[in-house]
């Protein structure tokens, strides 16, 4: 269904599309296992009395904005590692393919992504602006 999406809404080729998403699927893989990295750091005696520790936080509200030339490759690098860092997730898919996020967003609730940690928004530069100036939101994943 996903690569079908693809093909009809981007015109990509059954292969080009498979790679798009097969690409986008080895970041999923490598989020399983970022849970160990999260935990932190210590270090006891680093110098005489002192102890070092590091705390991997979640930042809260993050945001990704998409391109259109790889509709669920770059997604899937974006919203799986933001929210396997424990934090809610904001998608703005390209106006001129959004199926594939549609659909991605979809796979994630049937997954069992409680509802509103993945949120997905539509339309042009004046939402682009919004996500960009909300003090809410603090990291933006684009590309270009």
């Amino acid at each position: 269904e996903l690569v079908q999406a693809i093909v009809e809404e981007n015109g990509k080729t059954i292969a080009d599309a498979k790679g798009d998403v097969f690409r986008g699927l080895e970041v999923v893989e490598q989020c399983c296992a970022l849970g160990n990295h999260m935990m932190g750091e210590t270090l006891a005696n680093a110098a005489i009395g002192i102890d070092t520790y590091s705390y991997k936080e979640p930042l809260g509200i993050c945001a990704g904005i998409a391109p259109f030339n790889f509709p669920a490759m770059i997604p899937l690098w974006m919203f799986p590692v933001g929210i396997t860092c424990g934090n809610t997730y904001i998608l703005k898919p390209s106006e001129k393919v959004p199926s594939a996020t549609m659909i991605l967003a979809e796979m994630a609730l049937q997954a069992g992504l409680p509802p509103g940690v993945l949120n997905v928004v539509h339309g042009t530069k004046p939402v682009v602006d919004f996500l960009c100036r909300a003090p809410e939101i603090k990291a933006i994943s684009f590309v270009g």
